[in-house]
Parts: C-alpha cells; sequence; structure tokens
C-alpha cells in the first residue's frame, strides 16, 4: 500500500503571504511595497555583515554543536545564563515541543495568534486547546489559567501577532503564580514594545521567554531563534535539538549584530513613528500595537478583497482570514520604508 501523510495535515498548513506578491506581478509592478510579512525592510548591522563575510570561509566544515561564543554574548547581553538557539523561532518552538511533549500531552493557546504553534503541537501529536481571547484581543487570564490546569505546555505571545497587543507584566506573572505549566512566552517583538519580561526568568522556573533576529536585528533570512529557558531544561533541549541547526554564517552575523545596539534604537524609532501614524492616519478602525505593525479592521470589506486590491497597487498586506479565532475582515500591516508606507497610507485612504 501506498505511504500517506497523517491525517492531521491532510487540510491547510502554516499559511504564507504569497498570493499577493503574485497579483503584483501579474499588474507588472516592479517595486512592489512589501509589509504582509513582518520583515525589517532595512538591511542588517554592517558589523553584522561583515562577521558573516568572514564566516563563509569556513562553510566547508560543520558549525559547532553549540555555538558557545553566540550564547555566552546573549547572556552577557541581556544577564540571564540559560540560553538555547534554533533555526528561527520555529525551530525553538519545535524543539521545546520535542523536549517536552508526549502524545496526547494537552498544549495551551491564547488564539488568535500565530498559527505556527498550532501547527507543531499537532505534528508532536499534543492535544491543543485554544483559549479565545476577549474582543479587545486582551488575554481572558482566568480562561487561560483554567486550561493550563493538568497541561504539558502553554503559548503566549506577547506582543501578540497579528494583533499587536501586549499582555502587562502583572497578568504573565498571575499566570505563572496560579500554575506551574511550562509557558512559552513569544516575545519575537519585544524589541518594540515599552516594557520586558526578562526579569520573570529569575523569579519562576516553568518559564521559557522566546525571541529572534529576525525582526529588530535584520537578520530574517539567516532564521536564527533564542530563548531563555530554566537551567533545569537546558540539558533536555540541546539533546533534543536538530543536529547544527545554526549554522555558522548566521551564528557570527548574529554575534556581530549584539555588539551593534545603536542599529535597533534606529529601527525601533523609525518603527514607532510609522505606527503612530498608521494608528492615527489610515482611515479604519485599527488597534494599538507594541510591535512592528498594526491590525486593521477594514469592514465591511473583508481582508483577501482589501490584501488583493492594494496587491493591484504595488502593496503587500497580510490578510488574516487564515489565523484562527479572528475574523475575515482585518489585514496586517507591517511597517516598511518611508516610501513603502506612504503609499500604503495614500491608497488605503482610497480603497
Amino acid at each position: 500500500m501506498r505511504p500517506s501523510g497523517r491525517a492531521c495535515f491532510s487540510g491547510n498548513g502554516y499559511v504564507y503571504a504569497t498570493r499577493a506578491e503574485e497579483i503584483a506581478k501579474e499588474q507588472g509592478i516592479k517595486r512592489i511595497a512589501r509589509l504582509a510579512s513582518n520583515e525589517n525592510p532595512f538591511p542588517p548591522s554592517p558589523k553584522a555583515l561583515q562577521c558573516a563575510e568572514k564566516a563563509l570561509q569556513e562553510v566547508n566544515r560543520y558549525p559547532p554543536e553549540v555555538h558557545r561564543t553566540l550564547v555566552k554574548a546573549f547572556a552577557e547581553r541581556f544577564g540571564y545564563p540559560s540560553v538555547v538557539l534554533g533555526n528561527g523561532m520555529d525551530g525553538v518552538i519545535e524543539t521545546v515541543l520535542r523536549t517536552l511533549i508526549d502524545p496526547g500531552d494537552r498544549v495551551v493557546i491564547a488564539q488568535p495568534t500565530f498559527s505556527f504553534y498550532g501547527v507543531a503541537a499537532t505534528a508532536q501529536s499534543a492535544s491543543v486547546v485554544s483559549v479565545p481571547r476577549r474582543s479587545d484581543f486582551s488575554v481572558d487570564i482566568p480562561a487561560f489559567i483554567r486550561a493550563c490546569q493538568d497541561a504539558k505546555l502553554a503559548f503566549l505571545c506577547t506582543p501578540n501577532n497579528p494583533t499587536g497587543t501586549f499582555t502587562p507584566l502583572e497578568e504573565v506573572r498571575e499566570i505563572l503564580d496560579a500554575t506551574d505549566t511550562l509557558l512559552f512566552l513569544d516575545n519575537a517583538y519585544i524589541e518594540f514594545a515599552a516594557a520586558d519580561y526578562l526579569g520573570l526568568m529569575q523569579e519562576n522556573d516553568h518559564l521559557i521567554i522566546g525571541r529572534t533576529m529576525s525582526k529588530a536585528y535584520s537578520l530574517a533570512g539567516l532564521r536564527l531563534g533564542y530563548a531563555f529557558v530554566p537551567a533545569w531544561f537546558e540539558t533536555s533541549y540541546l539533546r533534543a535539538s536538530t543536529p547544527f541547526a545554526v549554522n555558522r554564517v548566521t551564528a557570527a552575523a548574529a554575534e556581530g549584530a549584539l555588539s551593534d545596539q545603536s542599529h535597533v534604537t534606529r529601527i525601533v524609532t523609525h518603527v514607532r513613528h510609522w505606527r503612530r501614524r498608521f494608528l492615527e492616519e489610515c482611515g479604519n478602525r485599527a488597534y494599538p500595537s507594541e510591535a512592528n505593525f498594526i491590525l486593521i479592521d477594514v469592514a465591511p470589506l473583508k481582508g483577501d478583497e482589501v490584501m488583493e486590491r492594494l496587491a493591484a497597487r504595488g502593496i503587500m498586506v497580510r490578510s488574516c482570514a487564515s489565523f484562527p479565532g479572528l475574523g475575515d475582515h482585518f489585514i496586517r500591516v507591517s511597517v516598511g520604508e518611508a516610501w513603502e508606507n506612504e503609499l500604503f497610507l495614500r491608497e488605503i485612504a482610497v480603497l
């Protein structure tokens, strides 16, 4: 009998923001405003590029099993010693699940949010429990805590993708105080927020804080995620990791990027300026965001419809129809270069 894929993957997987680019190309548009994927529109720090170029000379050899100099650089930069790496935040998420989850274990997710949590948990044969957010996209803390009872792992994204919502520090502490479930706090966009959660690592041994070099550090194409983990978890994570998951060019670029915090400061200043303008000038209901994007309600139009109309004018935005727990009348718009942002504000006003 011919083998077949697992039933859980017979439907849709992670949805990529590619349709808009196809539409723009069909219209013959050469210069496309890429505001769909929460990328950093600016190149990496020159220090990152210099370190990456040097590392290219050694790509005939496998990278280290553990990039100790990079781990040390993270530990020194952020003041927390137990740091693990992965091939993007996705790689960190997959490895955490592989380390912890047996078939049937409960994994709790606050929805709507980054859909890969559910995809990866399903791949590990977990029992996924979704907790709806409130109408303003804040976390229903009592409901989340109840769902965490007897769960092995819970995912909470803050600032949240795609809503931009920031969960207050005291609410995260309330969750940690009320349950022993291991909480994975996805902080992919934390550099753009007004507060941080890292101090909670010193107080709790059932907390993981995941981060990425893709956003504020301009290294999305090199795929590096990292996480602060409890000391007891580190060895198990390393045993479960894919061998050589982080290549030496990526590791070198990340180390260079960490040494240039002025690059991050410039990016964050740019994002906060345009994020404010998007909120004030887009002409639709927009939700406050602590990330490098905003969520916009385009009702009575549909998100797919607005995405296609903007794509025909050379602007890529993300329809949020594929996000579980979110309606079909939202788009997510990333902060891009100034010309991209101006074009979006001009065209969204005349749809």
